[in-house]
């Protein structure tokens, strides 16, 4: 008879997280969660869920969880990596939360001997910055990475270490902007176009790409059960592209059409903004939405990619096409009450 196989989702209570656990479980896995012990556990309800407290940033506690957990419980089949920081103060937290902390789980699995037969690690398109705007061509893996964010930096320098391990079974994705059920940065622009606003960034053309998260743990998965997906790195999106005005259209058809103004905010406007919001929010110790790696991402023309190689290898097939999923959102936020 064969043995249930064991997954640890790591950042399982954040959005991507927590949905890779659902995932998990329609799948018939042993889903253990990955979570810090002040961790939110709203998304987590489901009484199948294991749970394992992991501290990332310090390796020797780190070490002391995974003995504990391993005398007890043993170790895992299966580790999808999803812990992760988006917003920071600075460059350094970036590394601390993001390469600092995959390298610390990496070393300490390997020095245990709990390395899994896959370790899949969800790291980022924005990790090749603002390339290929001359033609609008579609970013291969083939480009050189060429990072303008703090949080792309730190995801390129995970990326490296992976690569430098020998015999280790990585297994990367990139996926484009994320967007789903109980995600909160999307869900501020359907409020804002709730409220008869809408924002663009610059005037020149924006092409946009988009993976809903419900085709992103599908990609993860396929990832997950296929052997042949080890020392492979694959973009995700749904494999359309979008102007920069399909999504905020889109919503405020959902909506019902509510009357707007679409403000259209010139790129030096838009980054004194930026550079003055994140500094006030630094010299009060906190983050803020709009900031100097904001500001990059958002004047970024060009966010194509190429996801033949997920198709042909994995046998992707996107079920969300940008329309259906942005349906999908706005009856959840509506459900929720969040609108």
């Amino acid at each position: 008879m064969e043995t249930t196989k064991k997954i640890l989702i790591t950042g399982a209570s954040g959005f991507i997280g927590s949905f890779l656990v659902e995932g998990g479980l329609e799948r018939g896995y042993e889903v253990w969660a990955g979570v810090r012990k002040t961790s939110s556990r709203r998304y987590l309800k489901d009484s199948r869920i294991h749970w394992a407290e992991l501290d990332l940033e310090h390796p020797e506690v780190l070490r002391e969880q995974l003995v504990a957990h391993r005398q007890e419980h043993g170790g895992w089949d299966y580790i999808v990596h999803c812990a992760g920081v988006t917003k920071c103060r600075d460059k350094a937290e970036f590394e601390r939360g993001n390469y600092d902390a995959t390298r610390h789980l990496v070393e300490q699995l390997q020095a245990l001997g709990m390395v899994p037969l896959r370790f899949v690690y969800i790291s980022s398109l924005s990790i090749f910055g603002p390339i290929r705007e001359q033609d609008y061509s579609p970013i291969r893996e083939t480009d050189t990475p060429r990072p303008n964010t703090a949080y792309g930096i730190s995801k390129v320098h995970s990326e490296a270490f992976l690569h430098s391990l020998k015999g280790f079974p990585w297994v990367i994705f990139r996926p484009t902007g994320v967007y789903g059920p109980r995600e909160k940065d999307y869900f501020l622009m359907a409020k804002s176009i709730r409220n008869h606003v809408d924002f663009a960034a610059g005037f020149r053309r924006q092409d946009i790409t988009f993976i809903y998260i419900s085709d992103l743990v599908q990609a993860v998965y396929l990832g997950v059960e296929s052997p042949n997906a080890v020392g492979r790195a694959y973009f995700v999106s749904d494999g359309q592209v979008y102007n920069s005005r399909a999504f905020s259209d889109l919503i405020r058809k959902e909506l019902g059409h509510p009357w707007m103004i679409r403000f259209v905010c010139p790129l030096p406007l838009l980054k004194l903004l930026c550079y003055v919001a994140g500094s006030l929010a630094a010299a009060c110790g906190k983050t803020s939405t709009l900031n100097p790696d904001k500001y990059r991402i958002m004047k970024q023309r060009n966010w194509q990619c190429d996801i033949t190689p997920l198709v042909r290898e994995l046998g992707f097939r996107p079920a969300y096409p940008l329309e259906r999923g942005v349906k999908e959102i706005i009856a959840w936020y509506k459900k929720e009450g969040w609108l």
